[in-house]
């Protein structure tokens, strides 16, 4: 079935033509659209989490101008990437879409059981992955976490049966500081390099295009947190695996307008011994930088925002949740990321792309909190 291509993400944009011009982002390989959608959903045990289906906000995205998808194995007990396959499979059969125009990205590292919620879930463990050989019981962190060889190229596999695809455009090791606190740095960056050299056995499988990390506080803690990760030296290991030529090129992590350390915290030392923060790194690596959670799953909306937010981010009449998008999308990663399952969401969430982004002026002033939301 292919992949996401150059080619192909430029013709599925040149449908939206009007849409502002800075809606699409070229990172040297592939068209991204500045908003994609994303499918994790808080407490998959509740059973309310499978009475909903993800494929008819996917189909809407694809059909808005929206063709990152985003998604992970562990999400809803793997049902989320089901789901996403449902959707592209109708799309692809009726012409309404190709496989090389959409960008998907699934992650691996924590334990997906299964849907429907297994009776035993430290026995589906015990009879899937110990009994396996995918992993010790002392490589499994917290009954969650696990980043053996071994266990991530089963999670990989399994993703690509789940989406029905042949090749993950990027496939993340997902949320890896999970494991520090309960292992050693030495081990954890031991950990990472062995997950690399499976990851480009992956590339040269064709089952993965390109690798990353997604992480939640790892790349934004202070350098002497117990669970900071440094980009510096993950780059290396990379480059240490790969060579020039290594197959690790982006980032995800949260940015939204409480979470803005990525943009604004300069905790990641470069080459050039100076500290950056996360998205400025990333570009100094060149590496594509992906905001996660650009709603904070919804709890920036407590309270409604103050009006100069709508000014600065030159939304004009639209709600908060457009405010908040705009700000996630115009701080200089290419592509923010929102979760939806109501499609009359996602359609709501692309109108933005008949807007400019926001100005970096307005971005800093928001970031200096001259205006509090």
């Amino acid at each position: 079935m292919g992949h996401a291509t150059k080619e192909g993400t430029f013709g599925y944009l040149k449908r939206f033509g009007n849409y502002s011009k800075d809606f699409y982002r070229f990172n040297g390989e592939l068209f991204f659209p500045s908003l994609g959608i994303g499918t994790y959903k808080a407490e998959p045990y509740k059973e309310d989490n499978y009475i909903i289906n993800y494929a008819e906000a996917i189909k809407t995205a694809l059909r808005r101008g929206i063709n990152l998808i985003d998604t992970a194995i562990n999400y809803r007990y793997q049902m989320s990437e089901r789901e996403i396959a449902e959707a592209l499979s109708e799309m692809i059969q009726s012409g309404e879409i190709k496989r090389e125009e959409v960008i998907i990205a699934s992650k691996a590292g924590f334990i997906p059981l299964d849907f429907p919620f297994p009776d035993n879930p430290y026995g589906w463990i015990q009879e899937n992955m110990i009994d396996t050989g995918l992993a010790s019981k002392e490589e499994i962190v917290i009954d969650q976490h696990c980043m053996t060889p071994e266990y991530l190229r089963w999670s990989c596999e399994q993703s690509l049966r789940n989406l029905e695809i042949d090749t993950i455009d990027i496939f993340y090791l997902h949320n890896p500081e999970t494991q520090l606190g309960y292992i050693d740095q030495a081990t954890f960056y031991e950990r990472i390099e062995a997950a690399f050299v499976l990851f480009e056995e992956l590339r040269s499988e064709k089952k993965i295009v390109s690798y990353g990390i997604a992480a939640w506080n790892g790349f934004l803690y202070e350098a002497d947190h117990l669970e900071y990760v440094s980009l510096g030296k993950i780059v290396d290991i990379a480059q240490r695996v790969g060579g020039e030529n290594h197959g690790f090129k982006y980032i995800q992590s949260p940015f939204n307008l409480a979470k803005p350390h990525a943009y604004g915290y300069a905790n990641q030392q470069c080459e050039d011994g100076l500290f950056y923060p996360l998205m400025h790194a990333c570009a100094r690596y060149g590496l594509t930088y992906i905001g996660s959670s650009s709603l904070l799953q919804t709890n920036l909306f407590k309270r409604p925002f103050a009006s100069n937010v709508a000014e600065l981010m030159k939304t004009g009449e639209l709600n908060d949740v457009a405010s908040a998008l705009q700000f996630a999308r115009s701080a200089g990663g290419i592509s923010a990321l929102f979760g939806a399952v109501d499609p009359s969401h996602v359609v709501d969430n692309a109108f933005l792309g008949y807007l400019p982004e926001a100005s970096v002026e307005s971005v800093n002033t928001l970031m200096r909190g001259a205006y509090a939301v």
